[in-house]
């Protein structure tokens, strides 16, 4: 029709009174740039990071969203993209249906969907604020973010403040339940663009591929978020949240990992503003990861090499024993955005991830040091500037500086011991995409 305009929904199908079933979308983003490290993807750890020298394709998602019947709305996300080896796939990010008529402020969702864990976590990678992930919710949640297939139940609490409880029961494994049962080779994320530091298996011991066998192998999670505003017409607003997850990982029987995270959100809005500019925004993520890993012993062939088996009675001396016990890491990362005039943002964010206790006899602290990248302490610090010509295309540059911590073992096993990297990403919108959440 004449009046049609490019930010107009793309209508799939119309009911009889013309009202939109379906609206289609389409984010693409795409990146360029290098690093001084021999393999970018050593030092980008999410699965939409640019991770290669030259040309990227961090992803392009098709987005379909609408209302199902008087009760029920659906979003499908469906991801496309090109690995660094140039071939292309095809990821179910997201569907899933959820209600909109349960009483007492309940809400049900079911499909497939990102975990309610934290703040980045539920977030499309174009909702993101830098070009590539921070360090530990890659590192924790995997290269791809924690997500599978479930329900989850919400709780919108009648207080005067925004007040919600997020409760949810998922699937354990695959290679988007990283910290828990993602099996061997999957969290490397072989269809991405990143993840390189999730390519060995986690503390050093051979993962077992299980399957669900009763409601003790599901990935539980649970979320708590308040916002509030305040100030003399309401300029500020603040949201704070805390987030747990708890499932069996893949080491062994009886062995299980606990997630616990907090995060925090402030923004600064004058109530003279144009287009949402100036703001100030800021906010920070802490993540507690406790791994509780099974027995195993490592065994060595004839040329001295290390294969890792399960341990069992009388294979001590085949190879070396790592006993069970648990390992604690963590992680934070803080960043702030400052729209200083229409349409251009300056950020900065900092990142650091590392062990809390290992607990590791001489041995494994030598030897599985080097073989486990996923625990090396590492940082972060990266500036970047946003322009966005027009609220449906962005371009931002990016410079990332990592530094990686400890002595030779940890920069073998890290595969850098410094790099400084600089990204260009473009990105643009074409149909009517859905308000993100705030």
């Amino acid at each position: 029709p004449a009046d049609w305009a490019l930010s107009a929904p793309v209508v799939l199908a119309r009911s009889a009174s013309g009202n939109a079933y379906a609206n289609l979308s389409l984010v693409a983003d795409f990146a360029a740039g290098g690093s001084t490290a021999r393999d970018a993807g050593t030092v980008q750890m999410g699965g939409h990071d640019p991770a290669q020298r030259g040309f990227t394709v961090q992803g392009v998602e098709l987005t379909l969203d609408g209302a199902v019947d008087p009760y029920l709305r659906a979003t499908a996300n469906v991801v496309f993209g090109l690995n660094t080896a140039g071939e292309s796939f095809l990821e179910l990010e997201e569907c899933y249906a959820e209600t909109v008529a349960l009483p007492a402020g309940l809400q049900l969702r079911a499909g497939q969907f990102f975990t309610e864990f934290g703040r980045i976590n539920a977030q499309h990678p174009h909702g993101w604020d830098f070009v590539d992930a921070p360090l530990v919710t890659a590192r924790f949640l995997g290269p791809d973010g924690l997500r599978n297939p479930g329900a989850r139940l919400s709780w919108l609490a009648p207080t005067p403040f925004y007040s919600e409880l997020f409760l949810t029961a998922q699937n354990s494994a695959g290679e988007t339940a990283h910290s828990f049962r993602g099996t061997a080779g999957e969290s490397e994320h072989e269809h991405g663009t990143g993840g390189a530091e999730g390519a060995m298996e986690p503390f050093g011991r051979p993962l077992v591929e299980t399957r669900v066998r009763g409601a003790g192998d599901l990935l539980y999670s649970a979320r708590y978020a308040a916002s509030f505003d305040f100030g003399a017409n309401s300029e500020h607003t603040l949201l704070a949240g805390v987030s747990g997850a708890w499932a069996p990982n893949g080491t062994g029987g009886g062995a299980r990992t606990q997630l616990y995270g907090a995060d925090i959100f402030w923004k600064w809005k004058p109530a003279s503003h144009h287009k949402g500019f100036p703001f100030v925004s800021a906010q920070a993520e802490v993540l507690l990861r406790r791994y509780t890993a099974a027995g195993a012993v490592l065994e060595h062939d004839d040329e001295g090499d290390a294969d890792d088996h399960a341990a069992g009675a009388g294979e001590e001396e085949h190879g070396h024993v790592l006993p069970r016990e648990s390992l604690w890491d963590w992680g934070v990362y803080a960043q702030a955005n400052y729209g200083f005039r229409t349409g251009w943002v300056a950020s900065v964010r900092a990142d650091y991830a590392a062990p809390v206790k290992s607990g590791l006899a001489d041995y494994e602290r030598e030897l599985h040091g080097a073989r486990d990248p996923s625990r090396v302490a590492r940082w972060r610090v990266s500036p970047a500037l946003t322009w966005f010509p027009t609220e449906f295309a962005r371009v931002r540059l990016q410079y990332n500086y990592d530094r990686c911590c400890g002595g030779t073992a940890a920069h073998s096993a890290a595969g850098f011991r410094e790099a400084h990297s600089v990204w260009l990403q473009i990105e643009f919108l074409l149909g009517s995409h859905a308000a993100h959440k705030f």
